[in-house]
């Protein structure tokens, strides 16, 4: 008799329930917060006989383990200093990097700039349709704004280096 008492309130409580809508549109929406004449006009259709579940996100916890980035920057102290040998090959290395850098953007920056051919580069066979040309010219020509900024860009990032 007491598994009886159990299922009354659970089917009272279905019985009772409002109906779940499904409603299209982008995200999908499923409610039982709005009336039948709302479900109506919005197109929304009627779930029956599937049990609706619902997961709510999880929150982020915060752990002691895992500082906060402000809490990283608090660690350590502020007149903790580098090593002068280990900054000095430090900026060694990145001065090497970005020599290196340097030099192969200069090489495709020339190369690009014989292509280009002050504007009139030499037309390919699949160019028959000048408007074609017209457009490889224009990317070539943006191309290369693009590769002088990226050269122009190395070149201070070396400037801001120490000097040797």
């Amino acid at each position: 008799m007491s598994a009886c008492a159990f299922c009354l309130p659970a089917a009272q409580a279905q019985e009772s329930a409002r109906p779940v809508y499904r409603c299209p549109g982008p995200p999908v929406l499923y409610t039982d917060a709005i009336t039948p004449q709302e479900a109506k006009e919005r197109n929304c259709r009627t779930i029956e006989g599937v049990p609706v579940t619902v997961i709510q996100a999880p929150r982020p916890r915060q752990t002691a383990s895992a500082p906060a980035p402000a809490a990283a920057a608090a660690a350590r102290p502020a007149d903790a200093k580098v090593d002068p040998a280990a900054q000095r090959a430090r900026d060694s290395d990145a001065r090497r990097i970005l020599g290196d850098e340097l030099r192969s953007e200069e090489q495709r920056l020339a190369e690009m700039r014989r292509e280009f051919n002050n504007g009139e580069p030499e037309r390919r066979g699949d160019e028959r349709n000048y408007q074609r040309y017209l457009d490889r010219v224009a990317e070539m020509k943006a191309a290369l704004a693009r590769k002088e900024a990226d050269v122009a860009a190395l070149q201070r990032e070396l400037a801001k280096l120490p000097p040797q």
